[in-house]
């Protein structure tokens, strides 16, 4: 059951893009087309996942048991820019048609602020390994939720109709956060 609250928790309550507006950058900047997005999404749930189990990894048996607690950051951030380089060469290799897609956009999850934030979240909320993954995975879903759900309103609006004055940066800012308001129905759920 507590695996079931964090995942609820992580994905529809306190999601990291429409509750706590972290990943803005890549929230509005890849969510043109669905698949872009979608693809944008998987790269960040495998980063986040393995950059949140290495991290705590090193927190627990490393910075801690040194008494250097305050490299975490900058530590942190090494590991981070390490696996996105990895993701770049393996996209690059297994997908070029996604990794062109991506475009700058990769290289940017190195900065990606809701990657770091989750590596330190899952320490400032005393979770276990097992917690940690389950939290990672479950908030990788929902910045992928939250991704391709916009970028599909996004298409649809390329079909309507839309006041010169509204079209491009204004109407998907007014949309994503119409979309933040439309989560915050899901705050009574835990």
């Amino acid at each position: 059951m507590e695996y079931i609250l964090i995942i609820i928790s992580a994905i529809f309550v306190n999601n990291i893009v429409l509750a706590q507006f972290l990943g803005i950058c890549p929230f509005m900047g890849v969510s043109n087309k669905i698949s872009t997005s979608a693809g944008m999404g998987g790269a960040v749930t495998f980063v986040m996942t393995i950059a949140t189990i290495f991290t705590y990894l090193i927190m627990t048996y490393i910075l801690k048991p040194l008494g250097i607690e305050f490299l975490q950051t900058i530590t942190y951030i090494l590991v981070i820019a390490a696996l996105v380089q990895m993701v770049e060469i393996i996209l690059k290799k297994v997908s070029p048609s996604m990794y062109q897609a991506l475009g700058v956009f990769l290289p940017l999850i190195t900065t990606n602020c809701t990657i770091l934030g989750v590596a330190i979240l899952v320490i400032q909320k005393d979770y276990n390994l097992m917690q940690s993954v389950v939290y990672a995975v479950a908030t990788a879903l929902g910045f992928a939720l939250a991704m391709v759900v916009f970028a599909g309103i996004r298409e649809q609006m390329e079909l309507v109709s839309i006041p010169k004055a509204m079209k491009g940066v204004p109407i998907a800012l007014v949309t994503a956060g119409i979309l933040a308001m439309a989560f915050m129905g899901f705050a009574g759920i835990v």
